[in-house]
């Protein structure tokens, strides 16, 4: 069944019929034929001063831009130390990194510098050399850019990638993130089957890597689990989730999901959202009152991601681009940074490690 909902789509609010089967593309999954709902706050889409640049990570329901409007020309951009683009999915401990290590009067750090977190922009932002947020536009092309190894290897293809990567931050996998008190019993990936319980998921377009991730770890546990439920399959599971009857069964956000889902999970509008494990440890600790997060394996202090858990892993690479030599020097103080034995520790602090075979510097 498909269905009708609203659609964000270059500021305006659409209604419009939705055909999307992301998995119809992801041959390890089942087809999917339903649409999720969009869950979005009440919010009025106002008219934008410039048409955005192909990289725009604007979201009026997560990204407030008050009344700061400009443009910042390329000229201006050699005298800019550092612009790292970068998706986020560990931005608490980016944040982190950049208050203990990057911060302006430490020695050897940038003295100016930008850095942006949002879904993957890496490669329109680098190919256009332009980012658009809210009335801002910034016509530079980042030096670094960090993201997964789908998105590496079209930045490589586009030929941006200058040196070799660096694989920096791997996952432990996902949790379930439910309101305090978990009122609904949600102990396992079964319980998101069950008639009542509301699933919110990335949206399946504008987060289509982290739907995909999701989506195989939900389906991958299942087929992996050696005591389902009686009467329950991989298979089963998947189409209670995604292709119910209920048009309230599957809601998504509109565009970055680590706020969205939380969002729908604390107005009562979902039950049960996935999350990276990072990404839930930080949503509990900053609203402790509002969620409870459900394991996947192991414990949320000591987790053990079960057997078809996805791990994320994010990767380092320098953007080719006519670098000053300040940026350059700027550029390799983010690398020592990101491969610090003090950023390793931040990591851990936030539910991470360091990939397999990983070279730490002192």
């Amino acid at each position: 069944m498909n269905r009708c909902f609203p659609v964000l789509f270059a500021g305006v609010l659409l209604s419009s019929c939705f055909f999307f089967s992301p998995a119809s593309r992801a041959g390890d999954l089942p087809p999917i034929r339903n649409v999720p709902a969009l869950d979005q706050p009440p919010i009025l889409a106002w008219p934008r001063d410039t048409k955005p640049a192909s990289a725009d990570i604007t979201d009026p329901s997560a990204d407030t831009l008050f009344d700061l409007h400009g443009v910042l020309q390329r000229d201006s951009c050699r005298k800019l130390d550092l612009l790292l683009s970068t998706e986020g999915n560990y931005y608490m401990a980016l944040r982190e990194l950049v208050q203990t290590l990057l911060k302006p009067g430490t020695p050897g750090a940038p003295g100016s510098f930008l850095y942006t977190t949002s879904p993957p922009v890496s490669l329109p932002q680098s190919k256009g050399n332009a980012l658009s947020l809210g009335n801002l536009r910034i016509l530079c092309r980042p030096s670094v850019a960090v993201a997964s190894w789908p998105t590496l290897k079209k930045l490589q293809k586009a030929g941006l990638v200058e040196g070799r990567p660096i694989p920096v931050i791997q996952g432990e996998g996902e949790v379930l993130l439910v309101k305090k008190g978990n009122p609904l019993h949600i102990r396992s990936i079964w319980d998101l089957g069950r008639p009542g319980v509301r699933v919110v998921t990335p949206n399946p377009v504008k987060e289509q890597g982290a739907f995909l991730a999701y989506a195989r770890t939900l389906y991958q546990i299942a087929k992996n689990d050696p005591h389902p439920p009686a009467g329950w399959t991989a298979k089963k599971l998947f189409r209670a989730i995604y292709d119910s009857s209920d048009p309230h069964k599957w809601v998504a956000g509109p565009r970055i999901h680590h706020r969205d889902e939380p969002w729908s999970v604390a107005y009562g509008h979902a039950d049960v959202a996935i999350l990276f494990h990072q990404l839930g440890m930080a949503t509990q600790r900053a609203f402790p009152g509002l969620f409870d997060l459900v394991p996947l394996g192991g414990t949320i202090e000591h987790p053990r991601p079960l057997p078809g858990s996805v791990i994320s892993t994010s990767v380092l690479v320098r953007i080719r681009g006519h670098w000053t030599p300040k940026q350059k020097k700027a550029r390799e103080a983010l690398v020592r940074a990101y491969t610090s034995r003090r950023f390793t520790k931040i990591l851990e602090r936030w539910g991470m490690k360091r990939p397999e075979g990983f070279r730490e510097r002192k």
